[in-house]
């Protein structure tokens, strides 16, 4: 099975550095096959043919926490739980000087339509939807600062999901498509 893991809170504002190349043998080590990571916030493609969803996230928090000493939580997403939310996600949506559109994939725990009544939906800036495993939100950049977006921040649901923009999350699907055929 082809994956993407998804690591919160790597490499951002000088915190929790990690170096790709260190942990793509992090991957490697730990069973993981055909790794590539794409940008510096922690996309790692990779097949596994013989551990669950969860056997992985589980296994490769062990594995960063035993290679770099830190704890950081691991979404892993399918190819086909990937092209749910490409399908999901409107054409229009970019992240330019525009808009900005953004993809919040879940933990598990948080994982079911009802996680959009725990987020501020401005109904007059905001478009906001659930698909399986995430929420899309766009808002055009004039309107950034007035959005329920950005008030997520400060919230308990925020440290349950890690956000990666359209634009890399579109790059991740075609990766993980190219990388296995």
């Amino acid at each position: 099975m082809n994956y993407v893991a998804l690591l919160r809170g790597i490499n951002v504002g000088g915190r929790n550095k990690v170096d790709m190349k260190l942990l793509t043998q992090t991957f490697e080590k730990a069973g993981m096959n055909n790794v590539v990571t794409y940008i510096n916030t922690g996309n790692i493609i990779f097949s596994n043919d013989t551990l669950s969803k969860t056997d992985l996230s589980h296994s490769l928090e062990e594995a960063i926490y035993d290679d770099f000493g830190l704890h950081i939580k691991v979404v892993v997403r399918s190819l086909e739980d990937m092209k749910e939310v490409i399908t999901a996600l409107p054409d229009t949506w970019q992240n330019d000087k525009e808009m900005k559109s953004d993809v919040m994939f879940l933990w598990e725990e948080v994982d079911d339509e009802s996680v959009l009544e725990k987020v501020v939906i401005k109904a007059d800036i905001d478009t906001v939807k659930y698909v399986p495993g995430a929420i899309l939100w766009s808002v055009d950049k004039k309107d950034v600062t007035r959005s329920g977006m950005s008030k997520l921040a400060g919230s308990k649901l925020y440290k349950k999901v890690t956000v990666r923009n359209v634009n890399t999350t579109r790059k991740i699907y075609e990766l993980m498509q190219n990388q296995f055929r």
